[in-house]
């Protein structure tokens, strides 16, 4: 563990050793490239300032809440595809166009919707995410094998009894991955949801358009990187952790 720790931190000092020397040669304009140490100075000045506590707050209440939402929803649509060749040939095919669009597509439409509030927020959020985890959990309904099926049907299991029972655990591996594919794109949609003028200075994209509107590279790394540092958090404490779980769990890999 600790040589781990030390390797780790030797490539990241090698990226700012390298992010450095760029800057000394003036490759880019200081404008375009700031010094690592303006960017440090702009992440305390954000922390000083009491600007990235609540930002980062409010981020992240938004961010789950239409994670949580996407995360239901996908799994009631999945399973309804997975289970019945009506709505995968119907729905099915529509959740698959949808995937592929990007989610700043959804950003107009929850303006005219729900106007300029954090409803709209949570909307683009829940709408960038829900069609991957839809996926995941239909291509994991439809991985279970047909013998649970017919064993569960000859000792009686009814509908409700089969799909919590049978198909549920049978496809927690497939969602495992599909909850941790979706929650990027959550992330990628609130950044582009919070450029929604809600009458709150607050959220991570908001200090973005901020560091932009006044011209300073400085504060938009700083939050590029704040941001950075908050989905390799929630990857290693709680993604990381379920996926190895589930993998141990359902016999995928050893127990250690």
């Amino acid at each position: 563990m600790p040589f781990r720790i030390l390797r780790i931190a030797l490539f990241f000092a090698a990226l700012i050793g390298i992010w450095q020397l760029l800057y000394s040669l003036h490759i880019w304009s200081p404008y375009l490239l700031p010094q690592p140490e303006k960017v440090w100075e702009a992440f305390r000045h954000y922390i000083d300032t009491g600007q990235l506590r609540p930002s980062v707050e409010a981020s992240m209440q938004r961010l789950l809440i239409g994670y949580v939402i996407s995360v239901f929803l996908g799994l009631v649509i999945g399973m309804a595809c997975g289970t019945n060749r009506y709505v995968d040939e119907t729905l099915g095919g529509l959740v698959l166009g949808l995937q592929s669009l990007p989610s700043i597509c959804w950003l107009p439409l929850a303006v005219l919707w729900f106007g300029l509030n954090e409803k709209a927020i949570i909307f683009v959020v829940a709408m960038g995410s829900i069609f991957s985890i839809a996926i995941s959990a239909r291509a994991g309904v439809q991985s279970v094998p047909p013998l649970y099926r017919k064993a569960a049907a000859t000792m009686g299991a009814n509908r409700v009894q089969l799909i919590f029972w049978v198909l549920l655990p049978a496809m927690v591996p497939a969602m495992a991955q599909g909850l941790k594919l979706g929650w990027p794109f959550a992330w990628r949609s609130l950044m582009s949801a919070e450029l929604i003028p809600t009458g709150s200075s607050r959220g991570l994209g908001q200090l973005l358009t901020q560091g932009r509107d006044l011209n300073n590279m400085a504060d938009v790394l700083a939050i590029m990187f704040v941001i950075l540092v908050l989905g390799l958090a929630s990857d290693r404490l709680f993604f990381a952790r379920m996926e190895s779980w589930v993998q141990e769990r359902w016999g995928l890999r050893p127990a250690t």
